[in-house]
Protein backbone atom coordinates (compact mmCIF):
# COMPACT_ATOMS: atom_id res chain seq x y z
CA UNK A 1 0.00 0.00 0.00
CA UNK A 2 1.31 3.15 -0.98
CA UNK A 3 1.34 6.55 1.64
CA UNK A 4 -0.83 7.93 -1.16
CA UNK A 5 -3.66 5.87 -0.32
CA UNK A 6 -6.37 5.59 2.50
CA UNK A 7 -5.95 2.96 5.21
CA UNK A 8 -8.02 0.13 4.32
CA UNK A 9 -10.53 -0.95 7.31
CA UNK A 10 -10.77 -4.60 8.40
CA UNK A 11 -14.14 -4.39 6.90
CA UNK A 12 -12.68 -3.68 3.50
CA UNK A 13 -10.20 -6.06 3.75
CA UNK A 14 -12.90 -8.90 4.93
CA UNK A 15 -14.95 -7.90 1.68
CA UNK A 16 -11.60 -8.20 0.00
CA UNK A 17 -10.91 -11.66 0.99
CA UNK A 18 -14.53 -12.66 1.02
CA UNK A 19 -14.68 -11.43 -2.76
CA UNK A 20 -11.19 -13.14 -3.84
CA UNK A 21 -12.64 -16.36 -2.84
CA UNK A 22 -16.72 -16.39 -3.56
CA UNK A 23 -16.30 -13.72 -7.05
CA UNK A 24 -18.27 -10.35 -6.64
CA UNK A 25 -21.44 -11.19 -6.40
CA UNK A 26 -20.35 -13.49 -3.19
CA UNK A 27 -22.83 -16.26 -4.67
CA UNK A 28 -22.39 -19.19 -1.94
CA UNK A 29 -20.68 -17.39 0.72
CA UNK A 30 -22.65 -18.21 3.83
CA UNK A 31 -20.26 -15.97 6.35
CA UNK A 32 -20.77 -12.72 6.92
CA UNK A 33 -18.09 -10.26 6.33
CA UNK A 34 -18.29 -8.69 9.75
CA UNK A 35 -17.48 -11.81 11.22
CA UNK A 36 -14.17 -11.94 8.99
CA UNK A 37 -13.48 -8.48 9.69
CA UNK A 38 -14.02 -9.31 13.67
CA UNK A 39 -11.11 -11.59 12.92
CA UNK A 40 -8.58 -9.45 10.89
CA UNK A 41 -9.29 -6.59 13.17
CA UNK A 42 -8.43 -8.34 16.52
CA UNK A 43 -5.38 -9.76 14.29
CA UNK A 44 -4.60 -5.93 13.71
CA UNK A 45 -5.13 -4.60 17.07
CA UNK A 46 -2.48 -7.47 18.05
CA UNK A 47 0.25 -6.22 15.65
CA UNK A 48 -0.66 -2.34 16.45
CA UNK A 49 0.35 -3.26 20.52
CA UNK A 50 3.52 -5.23 19.92
CA UNK A 51 4.55 -2.25 17.35
CA UNK A 52 3.89 0.01 20.19
CA UNK A 53 5.61 -1.93 22.47
CA UNK A 54 8.60 -2.38 20.59
CA UNK A 55 8.47 1.65 19.80
CA UNK A 56 8.47 2.19 23.96
CA UNK A 57 11.51 -0.25 23.76
CA UNK A 58 13.38 1.57 21.46
CA UNK A 59 12.68 4.98 23.21
CA UNK A 60 13.82 3.58 26.46
CA UNK A 61 16.90 2.39 24.62
CA UNK A 62 17.64 5.27 22.97
CA UNK A 63 16.97 7.78 25.79
CA UNK A 64 19.56 4.93 27.95
CA UNK A 65 22.30 5.28 25.84
CA UNK A 66 21.79 9.01 25.00
CA UNK A 67 22.53 9.50 29.11
CA UNK A 68 25.16 7.31 28.59
CA UNK A 69 27.03 8.90 26.02
CA UNK A 70 26.87 12.10 27.46
CA UNK A 71 30.36 13.53 29.03
CA UNK A 72 30.38 14.43 32.26
CA UNK A 73 31.35 17.97 33.05
CA UNK A 74 34.93 18.34 32.91
CA UNK A 75 34.75 20.82 36.11
CA UNK A 76 33.37 17.42 38.00
CA UNK A 77 36.11 15.11 36.76
CA UNK A 78 39.84 16.43 36.86
CA UNK A 79 41.83 13.05 37.48
CA UNK A 80 42.26 11.13 33.95
CA UNK A 81 41.47 7.85 36.23
CA UNK A 82 38.51 8.63 37.73
CA UNK A 83 37.74 9.79 34.06
CA UNK A 84 38.58 6.52 33.35
CA UNK A 85 36.68 4.43 35.70
CA UNK A 86 33.77 6.21 34.58
CA UNK A 87 34.08 5.73 30.90
CA UNK A 88 34.32 2.26 31.85
CA UNK A 89 31.28 2.24 33.70
CA UNK A 90 29.51 4.01 30.96
CA UNK A 91 30.72 1.61 27.89
CA UNK A 92 29.47 -1.45 30.17
CA UNK A 93 26.43 -0.29 30.98
CA UNK A 94 25.98 0.65 26.76
CA UNK A 95 26.36 -3.45 26.62
CA UNK A 96 24.16 -4.24 29.49
CA UNK A 97 21.29 -2.24 27.61
CA UNK A 98 22.32 -3.25 23.90
CA UNK A 99 22.23 -7.10 25.49
CA UNK A 100 19.17 -6.68 27.20
CA UNK A 101 17.70 -5.08 24.16
CA UNK A 102 18.64 -7.87 21.75
CA UNK A 103 17.42 -10.30 24.34
CA UNK A 104 13.95 -8.75 24.35
CA UNK A 105 13.87 -8.80 20.47
CA UNK A 106 14.62 -11.74 20.21
CA UNK A 107 11.32 -12.40 22.30
CA UNK A 108 9.42 -10.75 19.79
CA UNK A 109 10.51 -12.42 17.02
CA UNK A 110 10.08 -15.33 18.13
CA UNK A 111 6.49 -15.06 18.92
CA UNK A 112 5.62 -13.29 15.92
Amino acid sequence: MSSGSPALTAADIAEQILQRIYGDDFTGCNIDPNEVASLIEAGLKNHQQRTTELLDLYDKVVEAIDLLSTPPEPRKVTDPVELGKILSERLDAIRTVTTKTRETIAKFKTTS
